[in-house]
């Protein structure tokens, strides 16, 4: 059980912003949740090789171990489009020519755009 439930904008916010954490390119998250059954929001993130893509998957899955773990996740092993997911968001994280191939953006082109706000800094601790 999580130590904390999050809402599921707050998830897609996070899986957004630790995408982001390892330089992941044009990350966006979409609200679907009024156009798609499949799940509440859509994050998609772009990596320029396929060990940035796994790096930017484990960046997520670990990121929010602490929130429960991920219902599935696919594609990891080859590192060239990843699928993390956590039920209410959705994770697409590709290499940029399948990204631009499957042309998720323009495929959910009708969702709201999310806007990502930079995570809160990171609090020094005293010594």
């Amino acid at each position: 059980m999580p130590d904390v439930a999050l809402t599921s904008l707050e998830r897609a916010i996070m899986c957004a912003q630790f995408a982001l954490d390892k330089k992941a390119a044009d990350v966006k998250v979409l609200e679907i949740a009024k156009i798609s059954s499949i799940a509440d929001y859509l994050v998609i993130a772009t990596g320029m090789s396929d060990k940035q893509v796994q790096a930017v998957a484990d960046s997520v899955k670990k990121g929010l171990k602490k929130f429960g773990k991920a219902l599935d996740i696919e594609g990891v092993r080859e590192g060239k489009w990843v699928v993390i997911d956590y039920g209410d968001v959705l994770v697409h994280i590709f290499v940029d020519e399948l990204r631009r191939y499957y042309d998720l953006d323009r495929l959910w082109g009708d969702a709201p755009l999310i806007h990502i706000p930079e995570p809160p800094p990171v609090p020094v601790t005293q010594r």
